[in-house]
């Protein structure tokens, strides 16, 4: 495994992470206890959540209990890394429940989220969403004072426009705060839009990136085909708004000019999609999920070595003037 400095902040990541949105949901807590344990055996040292994965009935938070738990005697091996800012319970606009990134939610989401983590400490605290009511100084001030009482080590953002992205580091700069360490934001081989503008905000800022969906939600793993449907269980059966990328036939020409270089390359599909967002200097961490330690040992294995530049120039041939998905 390799390591990496988050952005240029003093924080360490694994190369890769686990999505931990399968704990406590789609995986009970004893198989997240296995698969974290795997994790840390095999040097993962990132887990990312939320405070809303996991959700059971009208409220969530089971990913964030199941990571507590199968953390347990060994919480210093791990960097965690939770998101607030969405709605914890279904009915919550309609009881008028205050949602966001106000500080009256961030100081209730905070000491909530430690306890379900069973942990003194949040090692990187994201934003999980914009939130236009909300200042977005009272937010940065807020989780200043959380850096400054120890609860929390860093602050990031996630799914954010860059012009927000921008913004939040100018405030930091003006009132002396400790500001934001990294962005967590889709991209893929298939979902290069980051690369536009937020990309060169975040160098000029010296943020780092969190990637989620590297494998474009199965797009990329070779599981799927054209001429079939996605298979029962899913990503892509279960998630009707990804279905359109599916059903894309300019996605599976993408898919098949990347399979070719892949293959030319003795790779696998996974292999060349970790090795290539690996190869982009801006990002940390590359953050996927898995349910079994089969699929994490694939992941482990996608990330462990560095695509050789003649590689990168392939893909970069296959991505070079076509559009995003």
């Amino acid at each position: 495994m390799r390591y990496r400095s988050l952005g240029t902040s003093g924080l360490i990541v694994s190369s890769l992470g686990l999505g931990c949105n399968n704990l406590g949901g789609r995986i009970d807590n004893d198989t997240s206890a296995r698969l974290v344990s795997a994790c840390l055996d095999r040097g993962v040292t990132l887990f990312d959540v939320a405070d809303v994965y996991g959700r059971r009935d009208s409220h969530a938070g089971a990913s964030e209990e199941a990571l507590g738990l199968a953390l347990a005697g060994r919480r210093n091996e791990a960097i965690i890394a939770t998101k607030f800012g969405m709605n914890m319970q279904a009915d919550a606009d309609e009881r008028g429940i205050s949602s966001g990134a106000s500080r009256t939610y961030i100081l209730r989401a905070v000491e909530a989220s430690l306890r379900r983590l069973k942990t003194d400490w949040i090692d990187l605290y994201q934003l999980h969403c914009p939130d236009p009511r909300t200042p977005l100084d009272e937010t940065l001030q807020t989780l200043d004072q959380l850096i400054r009482a120890g609860k929390i080590r860093y602050a990031g953002v996630s799914n954010l426009p860059p012009w927000q992205v921008a913004d939040a580091c100018h405030i930091a700069r003006r009132d002396n705060l400790a500001g934001i360490i990294s962005c967590q934001d889709e991209l893929s081989l298939l979902a290069c839009g980051a690369r536009s503008e937020l990309v060169p905000a975040m160098r000029h800022f010296g943020l780092g990136l969190l990637p989620y969906f590297p494998l474009a939600s199965g797009m990329l793993t070779g599981k799927y085909r054209q001429d079939a449907p996605p298979p029962e269980g899913s990503r892509l059966s279960a998630w009707t708004y990804l279905q359109a990328r599916y059903r894309d036939p300019a996605v599976w020409a993408r898919v098949e000019a990347l399979q070719t270089v892949a293959d030319r390359n003795d790779l696998t599909l996974t292999g060349l999609a970790f090795g290539w967002l690996l190869g982009q200097d801006i990002v940390g961490s590359v953050i996927a999920g898995a349910t079994s330690i089969d699929q994490l040992d694939a992941n482990v294995s996608a990330c462990a070595s560095p695509l050789p530049d003649c590689v990168i120039s392939e893909i970069e041939a296959v991505l070079s003037g076509t559009r995003d998905f």
